[in-house]
C-alpha cells in the first residue's frame, strides 16, 4: 500500500456507545488511517477533539494494548491515578489487562489531535471505569452489558 492519502481515509464520527451515552462523544471524530492502508493486525486511527470534546467515556481494555501519541494542541490525560496534560510529542501506553480506565478530554480552545494504535483481538472486552458498562466486541459486533453480566438496557425516552 504504501503512503496513505489521508483525505480518502474513512472518517468516523459518532459512537457505537448506546444511548444516552452516545451523545456524549459530540465534537470526536477519527480518520481511521489502518483501515485506509489495509491493516487487518492493528488499528491506527488519529484521533480529532473539538475544545470541550472527550476521546471516550474512561475505560479500559480486556485483550488490547493501546498506545497514544499527542500530534497537535492539547489535551488532558484521565486515568484512576488524576490527570495529566499532554502537548504535541508526548505519549501513553495502556498494555492490556491493567484496569486503569482512561481517556482524553480537549480542554483547550483549540482542536486536538492523537495518534492512538491498538492491537485487533478476536474478541475484546472493554470495562468502563465510571459506569455500569461493558462492551464485548466479536465477529464485528459489540454487545452492552451491565458490570454483572445483565444486559444493559437504555433508559426509556421521556
Amino acid at each position: 500500500m504504501g503512503v496513505i492519502d489521508q483525505s480518502r481515509a474513512p472518517l468516523k464520527t459518532g459512537s457505537i456507545y448506546p444511548a444516552p451515552y452516545g451523545a456524549m462523544m459530540a465534537g470526536r471524530s477519527s480518520l481511521r488511517l489502518g483501515e485506509a492502508g489495509g491493516l487487518t493486525q492493528f488499528g491506527a486511527n488519529l484521533v480529532i477533539l473539538q475544545p470541550g470534546a472527550l476521546s471516550s467515556l474512561r475505560h479500559w481494555h480486556q485483550n488490547e494494548d493501546e498506545f497514544v501519541m499527542v500530534t497537535l494542541g492539547e489535551c488532558v490525560l484521565v486515568q484512576d491515578a488524576g490527570e495529566t496534560v499532554m502537548r504535541a510529542g508526548d505519549c501513553a501506553a495502556f498494555p492490556a489487562g491493567v484496569a486503569d480506565g482512561h481517556h482524553f478530554i480537549n480542554r483547550s480552545g483549540t482542536e486536538a489531535r492523537f495518534l492512538v494504535v491498538g492491537t485487533k483481538a478476536p474478541r475484546e472486552v472493554a470495562t468502563y471505569s465510571d459506569i455500569d458498562l461493558v462492551v464485548t466486541l466479536e465477529g464485528g459486533r459489540a454487545t452492552f452489558t451491565r458490570k454483572d453480566g445483565a444486559p444493559y438496557l437504555p433508559p426509556e425516552p421521556r
